[in-house]
């Protein structure tokens, strides 16, 4: 049996009475209800001590614990089960900062933990929270919202039932300019839930809001239903013009038909209540005792499933399942769907794209919504943010320098006229802001005290913006870690490290060996390799016909030729001379290469004699630490990092200026003065290049981000400048910016550079080496063959033992060949005046080793026909 009660009209005392006289008097198993958050925490603490199941179909807070109150069952979705579809939103739009609006009640505090987590997982700042009493006057209203609409946020998300108060909010929002172009506005499904219901005046203040609410998919039990529902609403409340059948509607309808097939389905069925043993005195919630079924009734219907008119209606441990969120556009006279919000697909388009893969339909969060018109009657997305309306530029603060004024530099025509603030670091920030889609109105103000002096260091420069005194600040401030924790800075726009700056002096440790220099030691090697090889290979072409290169009867001898006929190549100072026709091959491209290396050699110990080397003072950071003096920029953060080197704080010396740094090297350490300064790289530039004999960097980069302006933490206009900073430098604009301030003062020799004067490297000559070892191949080649071919005899046809064969051929190798040695000097036109000369030496040198038993010449042209040797003719024509 059902028994029903209408708790609404009553308060949360006097339903908690009622709900004690349903489970005393009545002895209901379940009580469907309370509807809402405030009544249920009273009556679930009844459901847990008498074991009866409350069941609520529109208490959403989650404040209400279920695994606090184990007979509490939630047919309903939690508030904070929406915040993520909301999260969404606001990130598929990349806003930065979002206010949430609420109502001071139970229902409104319940969802704000979750909406700020939320909200800060995708790197969404929470500025300032605007909450309303219940009874909040139009003047309270009107006095908050004047507070937002002087800050800069421009994303408000309310979070309210559809009260009187909130739909004040709205209509007060657009009579002070706030539901205008720029604004965006998102509400919660407290009240998207009844967008329908509303009356033309109500949606004309909400124009252009985003509203979202759980998706009911359509269907002929709902549409029969609602049919049904209408018709008997307007018979039971003929007065009531209104007709709407909210999703808590549905809900309750499955509600019932779970409880009604809960209890069909427990096998057994005893209504009673077991009463305890209690005082006379005893409350009347003492004397109420516990349902024998009520266990049984939670077990059955914690887990229940079936699909009822809104849709699958799953409970898991207790609480709904419902994961779906429809994202609305409130446009003209009502509200449509622009997209759809589920857990594992995000945002979509239409329901039927839930589970494909969201490559084959869109290509971002934006293009799977629909088109949406945004408060001011517009399709310009709302950026987030603007400048505040309280009449305020943003304060830009600038550092104070005394020297590197290329950076920043502050001028005055009087100390009472504005300061006029110019600088590479201005103008990069001038170029980024006026390339935002949007004007943003600001003021250089510089950090200063009363003597126009610096107020303080750049690490209490950066603080002024987490203090609030300043809403940005643009200067030559270097990205820290430290730094990051408390500001948000922008991408760098100039490099960063930090290395140390010391002294140059002539280097003049390697001028004993500067004559090997010129080639490295790659080079030297291979040319030396190439020698021996050249003159092995000139002595094997040339040692059977040219008496030159056959020596003494040691073998030393004809070492000492070959080796000094191959190095004297080097000065072309050969006295042998070339007899075979493919020595000459060799030595002519061997020769060129020669030409082509001392020719090399030569101009690069040139430019090594004539070219000014420096060496560093010092050279180690380690050797500085404990005894010796170093300077840093005043006001840098280099400072800290020294003291974390180990560095004492007496041995840190301050500079302004280049002027500063330059005068402190020149003094005495015992006088203040400094061996080392470790400066940042885009001032080493400056210093380097104004002083380009006098320093010289040494050692490792300690590398940072470089240069980048400030803006406090989760600034809207940040991430805009950074990407603007971004396109600054691709386009150039940067370098000419750079070009404009610094001109020809970061253009200095590189001391520290050899490429004028460094060693050559192999590689250079690489394929000069590969050539020549393959054409001394080659000729080596066709040698042997002709070799081989003319000692057939001996290898090939010979009656010898094989293993004695390589012997006869070493013999034969060794042998003078003077038939070709004559037939050299006959065929050789050149050489025809001192033939007769070549001719009596052969023969005279054949009497005198008494092998050369006759000579006959005969023939045609007076020419040698045969040398007899040892009675047998050697060589004929």
């Amino acid at each position: 049996m059902i028994h029903s009660y209408n708790m609404q009209k009553y308060e949360n005392s006097v339903n908690f009475l009622l709900t004690i006289d349903l489970i005393k008097n009545v002895q209901v198993q379940a009580i469907i209800g309370p509807t809402t958050s405030a009544e249920a925490v009273y009556m679930v603490q009844l459901g847990n001590r008498t074991q009866v199941p409350i069941i609520s179909f529109s208490a959403t807070s989650p404040s209400v614990s279920l695994s606090q109150n184990p007979y509490f069952i939630r047919t309903t979705l939690r508030d904070s089960s929406q915040v993520n579809a909301i999260a969404a939103i606001i990130k598929t739009f990349g806003w930065r900062q979002a206010v949430p609006i609420y109502e001071d009640t139970e229902y409104g505090n319940g969802v704000i933990p979750y909406l700020v987590d939320a909200l800060q997982d995708i790197n969404t700042r929470v500025p300032y929270r605007s909450v309303f009493p219940s009874s909040a006057s139009d003047d309270r209203i009107e006095q908050e919202l004047y507070k937002l609409k002087t800050m800069q946020t421009r994303v408000f998300i309310l979070h309210m039932d559809p009260s009187p108060l909130a739909l004040r909010i709205f209509y007060k929002a657009k009579m002070n300019g706030m539901m205008s172009e720029g604004y965006s506005w998102i509400i919660t499904d407290g009240l998207g839930d009844y967008l329908s219901s509303f009356n033309s005046s109500v949606i004309d203040t909400m124009q252009g809001v985003i509203g979202v609410r759980p998706y009911v998919p359509e269907s002929k039990e709902l549409s029969s239903f609602r049919v049904r529902w209408e018709k008997r609403f307007s018979i039971e409340n003929p007065d009531v013009e209104g007709k709407f059948l909210d999703i808590f509607g549905l809900w309750a309808y499955d509600t019932v038909w779970a409880l009604a097939s809960a209890v069909e389905n427990l096998q057994s069925l005893n209504p009673q209540f077991l009463k305890g043993k209690v005082a006379l005195n005893a409350s009347d919630v003492a004397k109420l005792g516990v349902s024998l079924i009520g266990p049984e009734l939670l077990q059955e219907i914690s887990n229940f499933k079936i699909e009822g008119i809104s849709g699958e209606f799953h409970l898991v441990e207790r609480q709904l399942q419902f994961n779906n969120y429809q994202i609305l556009n409130v446009v003209g006279s009502g509200a449509r769907e622009i997209g759809i919000w589920t857990p594992s697909d995000g945002i979509i388009k239409d329901i039927s794209l839930v589970g494909t893969t969201k490559s084959t339909y869109m290509k971002s969060e934006k293009d799977n919504l629909r088109p949406i018109i945004w408060p001011g009657d517009t399709m310009v997305i709302p950026k987030g943010w603007d400048i505040s309306t309280n009449e305020k530029k943003l304060r830009v603060g600038v550092p104070v320098k005394e020297g590197f004024t290329e950076f920043v530099k502050i001028t005055r025509n009087s100390s009472s006229d504005p300061p006029y603030v110019t600088g590479y670091c201005i103008d990069v920030f001038k170029a980024a802001v006026d390339m935002l889609d949007y004007s943003v109105y600001y003021e250089f103000v510089p950090y200063e005290n009363n003597e126009g002096a610096a107020a303080g260091s750049y690490n209490e420069l950066v603080d002024q913006v987490n203090l609030q005194n300043f809403d940005v600040v643009v200067g030559d401030v270097t990205i820290t870690a430290n730094r990051s924790q408390f500001v948000d800075f922008t991408l760098p726009y100039a490099e960063g490290g930090v290395q140390m700056v010391v002294l140059a002096k002539p280097d003049s440790t390697k001028d004993t060996w500067i004559f090997v220099r010129p080639l490295e030691w790659k080079l030297w090697v291979t040319i030396v390799a190439y020698l021996i090889i050249i003159g092995g290979v000139i002595w094997i072409l040339e040692h059977r016909v040219n008496r030159e290169f056959r020596g003494g009867p040691h073998p030393a001898y004809q070492w000492g030729t070959m080796l000094s006929f191959s190095f004297s190549t080097l000065v072309f100072a050969q006295k042998e001379r070339v007899l075979s026709s493919f020595s000459r091959i060799v030595m002519g491209v061997w020769l060129i290469v020669v030409l082509i290396v001392t020719q090399s050699y030569t101009a690069n110990l040139t430019s090594m004699l004539t070219i000014r080397r420096l060496e560093p003072t010092y050279t180690d950071v380690r050797e500085l630490i404990k005894y010796h003096n170093v300077g840093f920029q005043k006001g840098s953060f280099v400072e800290g990092k020294l003291k974390e080197w180990g560095f004492e704080e007496a041995n840190l010396k301050s500079y302004n200026s280049p002027d500063e740094f330059d005068e402190a090297f020149s003094i005495e350490e015992s006088k203040g003065g400094i061996v080392a300064a470790f400066e940042e790289l885009p001032y080493i530039e400056l210093l380097m290049a104004r002083f380009c004999e006098k320093y010289m960097t040494v050692g490792d980069i300690d590398q940072n981000d470089g240069l980048a302006f400030v803006f406090p933490k989760g600034s809207p206009l940040g991430p805009d400048i950074s990407r603007k900073i971004l396109s600054v430098r691709e386009d150039g604009k940067n370098k000419k910016i750079k070009q404009a301030w610094f001109g020809g003062k970061t253009t200095c020799p590189d001391k520290n550079s050899l490429s004028p004067s460094s060693s050559l490297k192999m590689d250079s000559f690489y394929v000069l080496f590969a050539i020549t070892g393959g054409i001394v191949a080659l000729v080596m080649g066709v040698f042997s063959a002709v070799f081989l071919w003319e000692t057939q005899d001996i290898w090939l046809y010979g009656n010898d033992p094989f293993w004695e064969k390589p012997g006869k051929l070493l013999e034969k190798f060794y042998e003078e060949d003077t038939g070709h040695l004559i037939t050299y000097f006959e065929h050789n036109p050149a050489h025809n005046v001192d033939a007769g000369k070549e001719q009596d030496n052969v023969v005279d040198a054949g009497r005198e080793e008494d092998n050369a038993v006759d000579a006959r010449l005969n023939g045609p042209n007076n020419g040698i026909e045969a040398i007899i040797v040892d009675g047998n003719p050697t060589a004929t024509r």
